[in-house]
């Protein structure tokens, strides 16, 4: 009786019974670090900040640059002055307007030292940030207050993906008497211009954001969401079954279950993700500073099989960094699968009896499959990969120092612009930490990303990084596996449901009962 009593009461308390009405249930991989713009570097932070804050400009479904705060923009023809219009009468959730002066604020905070914001690089392209930042200006000389609701930005020299960076979490605007108030606390009470406000943040538990009823757009069409924050995948699928949670990201574990299961298959979406997963080289050191070797492992991988088979055909096959819903240009021809060609290259590289080569991964179930099939390719060509399995700190501080010789990684876009796949991952600046976890130098691949950045044309734009991107691929630092198509689940109930392709677009708007 008393087993009874007990299995009751869990049964009551995991009922969809237990629920706030018309709130929106999501899950959350993961506990938030920080819900300070300034300070968010992850997609869990990004995607709940896109509820509670806005910018001068946002994505649209379509990845167009679209206005947010701003009405309209102008941009000089010689591609340095932006001068942008605000909107009258948007306010921050503590009633206050949102004028000129707060994105000027909101900018130098993140480029101000003592914030120790990652996210420097958005702005530090703006005229004067190099000065301000190094303590020899007041402010940033190229941020100005033209009036209450007119606020031009001028850079040091044209960048086209300027306006794109626009769009991220950290040009997201803030008040300044708020940040003053909370201080440090900041990051758990945000007080920003957004569709929804936090109504409470119960770590490792669940976060509760409410609508707005004086949001300056249309209004979001339920009372607000709930993100259970939930880390193993069996207890998200349990919870989604028993009506706990209305859309999920189907668990790797469970997608052929529910692709073919009649109950639910109707209720998947699908987006093209913007993103790259890759075998990344480290060619700062032996045996990968060999352009021949590392080509060989390209060709002794067939990438296509492990596509279609360990990973069910949940994305398109990469035939370089670019994902191709941002490549204007024509693809990179695609590595073969060719061990034949691989064990000749192994060979003419230096090593006629093979090598030994150390290959770093997290635990994660289905990155072990993955590393164990690409274990057996190289074995094949004469290549002995051991695998070596760490807790993601370690393993990316690992990676980050340049002590791994493989590893295995994805990078997601942050914005909608090719050089978000280039600059970061590739250029000679960024080595380490700040992307270019492979350590590829190439100054011929610097020149032309650079001459991207600083071209006045899109059409310009694209002929530097199509040819950035065909030097990169034949200098093969990375094995380029795949674009991920992501999948989603939701419950019947759930109407008007949409899935982005970058995180920052989804404002929580449209959904509804």
């Amino acid at each position: 009786m008393l087993f009874l009593h007990i299995l009751l009461l869990f049964l009551l308390a995991c009922s969809s019974h237990n629920r706030l009405s018309e709130y929106i249930y999501y899950r959350l991989n993961t506990n938030p670090t920080t819900l300070d713009p300034a300070l968010i570097v992850d997609v869990t932070g990004g995607l709940l900040s896109a509820k509670l804050f806005n910018g001068l400009v946002r994505l649209d479904k379509d990845l167009s640059v679209i206005p947010d705060i701003a009405s309209k923009w102008e941009i000089s023809k010689n591609g340095l002055v932006y001068r942008f219009e605000l909107k009258k009468n948007i306010r921050f959730s503590n009633n206050t307007e949102v004028k000129a002066k707060d994105f000027k604020y909101s900018f130098e905070r993140i480029l101000d030292p003592t914030t120790r914001s990652p996210n420097t690089w958005v702005f530090d392209k703006i005229k004067g940030a190099r000065e301000f930042m190094d303590g020899k200006a007041g402010d940033v000389l190229g941020i100005r207050v033209i009036s209450d609701y007119v606020l031009e930005i001028t850079l040091e020299q044209p960048f086209s993906p300027f306006l794109n960076l626009l769009t991220m979490t950290a040009a997201y605007v803030v008040p300044e008497d708020a940040v003053k108030k909370w201080g440090v606390d900041f990051s758990s009470h945000p007080v920003g211009t957004g569709p929804f406000i936090l109504r409470h943040w119960l770590p490792n538990r669940e976060l509760q954001l409410d609508a707005r009823t004086d949001y300056f757009d249309e209004q979001p069409k339920t009372k607000g969401i709930i993100y259970k924050i939930i880390l193993e995948d069996l207890t998200t699928i349990t919870e989604f079954e028993l009506g706990n949670l209305d859309v999920i990201t189907i668990p790797s574990s469970a997608f052929a279950r529910f692709k073919k299961d009649e109950k639910w298959k109707d209720y998947i979406s699908s987006i093209h993700g913007i993103n790259i997963y890759y075998l990344g080289l480290n060619c700062s050191k032996k045996p990968f500073d060999n352009p021949t070797l590392r080509k060989a492992v390209s060709y002794a991988i067939d990438r296509e099989k492990i596509l279609k088979t360990i990973y069910e055909g949940r994305g398109r096959l990469a035939s370089g960094p670019v994902p191709d819903i941002l490549r204007k240009w024509k693809a990179p021809e695609l590595y073969e699968y060719n061990p034949a060609k691989a064990k000749d290259m192994i060979k003419t590289a230096g090593y006629p009896n093979g090598l030994e080569v150390n290959f770093y991964i997290t635990a994660d179930n289905e990155v072990v499959d993955i590393a164990e099939v690409i274990q057996s390719y190289l074995k094949e060509v004469g290549i002995k990969a051991n695998i070596k399995q760490l807790e993601w700190s370690a393993y990316k501080d690992a990676i980050n120092k340049g002590e791994t010789d493989m590893f295995w990684l994805s990078w997601w876009a942050d914005y909608s612009d090719p050089e978000n796949f280039l600059f970061p991952l590739f250029h000679s600046s960024n080595l380490g930490p700040a992307g270019n976890r492979a350590r590829y130098k190439n100054p011929e691949a610097d020149a032309f990303i650079e001459n991207g950045q600083h071209a006045r044309t899109l059409k310009e734009r694209d002929a530097f990084y199509e040819k950035a991107e065909r030097i990169i691929v034949d200098d093969a630092p990375w094995v380029f596996f795949w674009h991920k198509t992501d999948y989603t689940l939701r419950q019947p109930s759930i109407k008007n449901y949409q899935i982005y392709p970058i995180y920052s677009i989804d404002k929580g708007m449209e959904i509804s009962f």
